[in-house]
């Protein structure tokens, strides 16, 4: 299945694919599987991992060079349609090519980046492969060989880098999944080990992370780096040899800067090491604003998300419509306050202002409601108006009420709902029958807020005398 992205790794990896008459159809194809499996992860491109094709045959031949693709789908595709070449195993001379174009400019390989050959083989070679095997060591190429059959462990233990029992593999054709993460870590370290590259990147920051290279007490690394462009602002600081990561801050958002790492050392001489890292765009704060705990009299106030770039915010409100704005001041280490002290069914007009240390301001509204006061029924009674009548009646609920709505569940029959004008506040209740207990809720309606009912139980004797009811209060 897909594999988490590899990044910050920065190669040129070259498979030599056996594809002589001595590898069946079957085998080829499971190796092309393998192959893709293998680089899957890692990212594609001019400052990444770049791959490349050599057939072994009777000629050797590139199926393609390094930098034709540089993307997941496109190198996928171009695996997928690699067609078997036949002939023979002249495994010596693909390496000779591989030395002479493969790792050459005009083949789209880099200068001053790791080299990866990965040999996939059978374990036979119709030709000699000790002295170009050797040649292409010599230039600093990485050897991991994979036998799917039987050839010599001397010759190919030989061969491969040492020490072979990280560069060697001998595993059946049908087995070859077994070692992909296993030697995919392994190319991993060669291509990580030698080159500068960024991790932790944020708006303003980033961490640069490097092998170890200097080894002496007086040994130091001389650090460059600059916006892209505007090479005029580079900043230069010296950093210890004992240093293998230094994290740079105070940098523009949403920014490109070359960065070249510089190793001075009296013993040996160490190459600059640069890279290209851009700086993510800078976040926004307040992205939301969230009202909860509304009561008749307060609020609360929450945001996100907070920011270390963010030194305080400024929380502005009032009543709408009105001209009257109070202030609160929060902490830049909070992301929420309560507001109090408002008035009762109140529509507020609420802004948060983030006041970053850079200058800047970012602010936010949103609109709050504060409750009813008192928003609830008193006093529920009811009166017996005969024939399976009862009238129901209630004192009323404080506030601008919009109306009342009376629920009653019979024990017998349907349960009924009645709407009624503010100006009212009684209602009949009919068809409720003799030796029936039935729930009776009497609710207020606002323009903003459910208002809070009052319920109670009516037990209906049997017969036509001595009705009675008892209480029963919920929210």
């Amino acid at each position: 299945g897909p594999q988490p992205s590899i990044s910050n790794s920065e190669g040129d990896l070259l498979f030599l694919l056996d594809s002589s008459g001595s590898v069946s159809y079957y085998e080829f194809s499971k190796v092309k599987e393998f192959m893709w499996d293998l680089v899957q992860p890692f990212s594609f491109g001019p400052r990444d991992v770049q791959t490349s094709i050599i057939h072994i045959s009777t000629t050797p031949t590139m199926e393609f060079p390094f930098d034709r693709y540089l993307s997941r789908q496109t190198l996928q595709q171009a695996i997928r349609d690699t067609r078997q070449l036949m002939g023979d195993t002249n495994t010596g001379r693909a390496l000779s090519f591989a030395k002479e174009k493969l790792f050459s400019g005009e083949a789209g390989a880099r200068p001053d980046v790791p080299k990866v050959l990965v040999w996939v083989t059978d374990g036979f070679s119709t030709d000699d492969i000790s002295e170009p095997m050797q040649l292409l060591k010599d230039m600093g190429v990485t050897v991991f060989i994979v036998s799917t059959g039987r050839g010599s462990y001397l010759e190919l233990s030989a061969a491969a880098s040492q020490p072979p029992e990280k560069h060697l593999h001998f595993v059946d054709v049908d087995d070859l999944p077994i070692i992909t993460k296993e030697l995919r870590d392994a190319i991993l370290d060669v291509i990580q080990a030698n080159r500068l590259h960024a991790i932790d990147i944020t708006s303003s920051s980033f961490q640069l992370v490097w092998p170890k290279l200097l080894t002496q007490d007086t040994d130091y690394y001389i650090l460059e780096y600059a916006p892209v462009g505007d090479l005029g602002r580079k900043r230069t600081q010296q950093v210890s040899g004992a240093h293998t990561s230094i994290v740079l801050s105070n940098l523009a958002p949403e920014t490109s800067y070359e960065v070249a790492l510089i190793p001075e050392s009296n013993v040996h001489y160490f190459p600059p090491q640069t890279t290209r890292v851009t700086t993510l765009p800078e976040e926004i704060s307040p992205a939301q604003v969230l009202i909860s705990d509304s009561g008749p009299h307060s609020f609360h106030v929450s945001w996100a998300p907070t920011l270390d770039s963010v030194r305080g915010y400024q929380v502005l409100y009032g009543p709408l419509p009105g001209n009257s704005v109070q202030l609160l001041e929060v902490d830049g280490q909070h992301n929420s306050t309560a507001l109090e002290n408002l008035a009762p069914n109140t529509t507020y007009l609420v802004t948060v202002t983030a006041l970053y240390k850079s200058g800047k301001e970012k602010s936010l509204s949103a609109k709050a409601c504060t409750q009813e006061e008192g928003s609830k029924v008193r006093h529920l009674r009811f009166e017996d108006m005969g024939s399976n009548t009862l009238k129901a009646s209630w004192d009323s609920a404080d506030g601008k009420v919009l109306g009342y709505k009376v629920r009653c569940r019979r024990q017998t029959g349907p349960s009924s709902v009645i709407s009624v004008s503010p100006q009212i506040h009684s209602v009949l209740l009919t068809d409720l029958a003799a030796g029936t207990t039935n729930r009776v809720c009497v609710k207020p309606v606002y323009q903003h807020q459910a208002g809070k009912g009052l319920c109670r139980l009516v037990h209906m004797q049997p017969g036509e005398q001595g009705r009675s009811w008892g209480g029963f209060r919920c929210g």
